[in-house]
């Protein structure tokens, strides 16, 4: 493959409108191979409200119906495994859809190939449900498959045996297999060892980020104030743990922005309550990404005390806005969050670990300072758009050697 080659994406998560965080880095990394020369378009379920086709910065999306308008609920909201487990009509939707996904993109390769514009690698994001519904659908002269897992599809299988089985045969189908992350790269290893799994993030669009970048010290440092919670409102993000550590001496007086919804929000909130923060903590409601930057600008520091996060893109984020992270030690934060490049550490779980560390960071504005520069130098470097294209554009290279090769 001497140039950059056409590519048929294949997911159940990305933006459903210019600016929605749903799925935001997978249309990022297609804006950015468009950028590198290639050409994406991009399969992903139906959802209420949603037209059949968009384009979305410069994007070509369609959207697959697989039930009736109202029944279209299980992607897009970061519920679909709740959604399945918790009835039959949730498992009976998740067979629609990747009977669905399945159909729409055997009819995409067919219809390019016809058209004399072929698709020359397919992508699945997340090994499932994308790459599942594939399972056993690739024909003689299809593109070679790239599987590309972000998470809770590894997740899911590490807490579910009887998935382990079925996880291997949908990557051995693969012939690039990656992780956003050492920690989902290892667990998925584990799984399914078979083949090699590369470590390739996700892009950010760092111009939201950059441009204009405000001035890190003097009266523009001065300005910030609090810490900030980006995430959804469950157990896994843990803000009930940034709460309690609120609670303590050490963050006397500190507010707390949360920007995110979920299943928890009742409990939460009355836990802040029960813990005399009330008048301390906003609730925010999920926000779009572009209204999360001056979020992250105006925080002192923004607290990731997530387990089994895939990688913590939030933490990516707030880290290019020159705003320090204070995070646990797990899974993808140990790639993003490094006390070498302006990021603070602490033990999962150890909630008076993390609030003397949000002491340490936030009442001191020259360590703000000092870290939140740090902490963005080392993301420009990792997360551009275009790095993370070019490390994508070698993948398929590779994928389309090992087809000839075969």
């Amino acid at each position: 493959m001497t140039r950059a080659p056409r590519v048929l994406f294949v997911t159940h998560n990305v933006p459903r409108y210019p600016g929605d965080a749903a799925g935001s880095f997978v249309l990022r990394l297609a804006v950015a191979l468009q950028h590198a020369g290639a050409e994406v378009d991009i399969l992903a379920p139906g959802a209420p409200g949603l037209t059949a086709q968009a384009l979305i910065e410069g994007v070509q999306v369609r959207r697959i119906r697989y039930a009736s308008e109202a029944r279209m609920t299980l992607a897009y909201t970061g519920s679909m495994a709740e959604t399945v487990r918790g009835s039959w009509s949730g498992r009976l939707a998740l067979v629609q859809l990747l009977m669905a996904m399945r159909r729409a993109v055997r009819t995409a390769i067919d219809q390019a190939r016809r058209d004399g514009r072929p698709y020359e690698i397919v992508h699945a994001h997340w090994w499932f449900p994308a790459a599942l519904a594939l399972w056993g659908a690739q024909r003689s002269g299809d593109p070679p498959l790239v599987i590309t897992m972000h998470g809770s599809d590894v997740r899911l299988a590490e807490r579910t045996r009887a998935a382990h089985p079925i996880m291997r045969r949908v990557l051995r189908q693969a012939t690039v297999r990656t992780a956003v992350s050492t920690w989902l790269a290892d667990i998925a290893r584990r799984i399914a060892p078979d083949g090699p799994i590369a470590v390739s993030p996700m892009p950010v669009d760092i111009r939201m980020f950059d441009e204009p970048f405000p001035a890190t010290s003097g009266a523009a440092m001065a300005t910030r104030h609090g810490v900030l919670f980006v995430g959804r409102l469950n157990e896994q993000k843990g803000l009930a743990d940034l709460l309690e550590a609120l609670a303590m001496p050490s963050c006397a007086g500190l507010s707390l922005d949360v920007i995110g919804d979920g299943p928890r929000r009742d409990a939460l909130e009355s836990l802040a309550t029960a813990r005399g923060l009330a008048s301390r903590v906003r609730w925010h409601g999920a926000l779009p990404q572009p209204a999360l930057v001056p979020f992250y600008r105006q925080a002192r520091a923004t607290v990731v005390p997530s387990r089994g996060e895939g990688l913590g893109l939030v933490a990516v984020e707030a880290q290019l806005c020159g705003t320090p992270v204070i995070a646990y030690a797990d899974a993808g934060l140990l790639d993003v969050v490094r006390p070498d490049s302006g990021g603070t550490l602490v033990p999962p779980g150890d909630i008076a670990e993390l609030a003397g560390a949000i002491g340490r960071v936030v009442h001191d504005i020259a360590t703000v300072e000092r870290l939140g520069e740090a902490a963005r130098q080392g993301m420009s470097e990792r997360f551009s758009p275009a790095a993370v294209a070019e490390r994508y554009l070698a993948h398929y290279r590779d994928a389309a050697l090992a087809g000839v090769a075969e």
